[in-house]
């Protein structure tokens, strides 16, 4: 008998537990994830496969190594921007970075011919910028390895307007990028860009730019595919 009191006082208690659980707020487990280890989110476009290099493939398959080597938590191939943004704010736990992989111009990020770019911060994405923001750590980095984003007037007028935006670190390239990645620029929140609006251009104007240059070894501010910190003196703050 005291064996089936016993029994019975178990299966009470776990069913009060199992109410309880049960009824947590939709939002108990986010608040929870917000004392969780931030994690380090890579995205890249995946719709580069017969065309544009064919670099969805390369970006697959760094972004594995890149997990491998312990430095992303997760990845996503993406097809626009609106499926990046609600995967990025998907995530329960801070983001401490997100690292974007795929092509570029001057003040934009390209994921096939989806812009990302200032207009857009005050436009159709700003909604799901906002949400990105709330998902973001303390001193959070977002990095575009993508061709010429940061550079010319453009790419000045983009880097700062979202820094403040998401009120994060951000970088990008003044160079055209593949293994290596030249004219790599950081910009924290309420600063300015310090870097010349022509580095990385080989024709054009600041205000009117036509081409890039390649990114080489000797070229300022050069890291490569392999790289994956950002000196702490090259972010402008």
């Amino acid at each position: 008998m005291r064996e089936l009191v016993d029994e019975v006082g178990r299966l009470r208690g776990r069913a009060t537990r199992a109410e309880c659980e049960h009824e947590k707020p939709p939002h108990a487990n986010r608040e929870l994830a917000r004392y969780a280890a931030p994690v380090r989110l890579l995205v890249y476009d995946r719709t580069c496969v017969h065309d544009r290099g064919r670099l969805s493939t390369v970006w697959s398959a760094g972004s594995r190594l890149y997990r491998m080597l312990g430095r992303i938590d997760a990845s996503r191939g993406v097809e626009s921007w609106d499926e990046a943004f609600e995967w990025l704010a998907s995530h329960d736990e801070p983001i401490r970075e997100i690292q974007y992989w795929g092509h570029g111009k001057w003040g934009r990020a390209l994921v096939r011919e989806d812009s990302f770019d200032a207009d857009s911060l005050a436009g159709h994405h700003r909604d799901a910028i906002a949400a990105v923001r709330e998902r973001l750590a303390p001193d959070a980095l977002v990095w575009f390895r993508t061709c010429e984003t940061f550079g010319a007037h453009a790419g000045h007028d983009f880097a700062q307007r979202l820094a403040d935006t998401l009120g994060a670190r951000v970088a990008g390239h003044t160079y055209i990028i593949a293994f290596h990645q030249s004219g790599l620029h950081g910009l924290a929140p309420g600063m300015r860009p310090d870097w010349s609006p022509e580095e990385g251009l080989a024709s054009g104007t600041a205000a009117d730019p036509k081409r890039a240059l390649w990114s080489k070894r000797t070229a300022p501010r050069t890291v490569t595919a392999l790289t994956g910190k950002i000196p702490p003196a090259w972010f402008t703050s």
